[in-house]
């Protein structure tokens, strides 16, 4: 069974597994470290982003599987090297999708060049991994001004990525980001980040009176 699936049944399976995220010590987190170790031993280059970037940089949050970073040579490296081995196709046909196959956990794959949100061509992009990535206790993440910038553009473009805004929002209150930080990010998505620092403030003070 799938690991989403799981999680999808009994309620305190949910919350043991949430306790164990949390720890650093759940199906995801061992996801996390296998495929980190196995991208660096067949020297792959990769970045985590998504959910599990979000705690390498301080904001946790449960999720059910790793998304990460790579060009699409890493790509077809990892396909010809890993799949089969420990690795396989989340389902027929899939050509990013993978699963885990000790801890069943999906791993989601994006490539350089693709455009987060909507999929449109906009100014932001994902990037080549080895430009943008930096080592969080032995694995390699995506930047934090990366992580936002990609975020912003995908909430701002697409109605069912709101999620990637509120993720900004909660970053700027957990990491106390000042206003400032939109001038390291694309000028596309500045107003934006300003907006969600002011909301931020907001929430925050009203969190004070109570």
């Amino acid at each position: 069974m799938a690991y989403g699936e799981r999680l999808q049944g009994e309620y305190g399976r949910l919350l043991r597994e949430a306790s164990a995220h949390f720890a650093g010590k759940s199906g995801v987190y061992q996801t996390l470290l296998n495929l980190a170790r196995r991208l660096d031993e067949e020297d792959i280059p990769y970045a985590v982003i998504g959910g599990m970037a979000l705690g390498r940089h301080g904001l946790a949050r449960m999720t059910e599987d790793v998304d990460v970073l790579m060009t699409e040579e890493g790509l077809a490296a990892f396909q010809a090297r890993c799949v089969g081995k420990g690795y396989a196709l989340a389902f027929s046909g899939a050509r990013k999708t993978f699963r885990d196959t000790e801890t069943q956990v999906r791993i989601e794959v994006i490539t350089t060049g693709e455009y987060p949100g909507d999929g449109k061509p906009k100014p932001v992009v994902f990037p080549d991994p080895a430009e943008v990535s930096v080592e969080v206790e032995g694995i390699r993440v995506v930047t934090l001004e990366k992580l936002i910038e990609l975020k912003l553009a995908s909430g701002m473009s697409a109605p069912h990525r709101l999620r990637d805004l509120a993720d900004v929002q909660d970053l700027i209150g957990a990491l106390g980001l000042p206003a400032d930080f939109a001038e390291r990010l694309d000028e596309s998505v500045r107003d934006e980040y300003r907006r969600l620092w002011y909301t931020a403030q907001d929430a925050r003070r009203e969190a004070d009176k109570t």
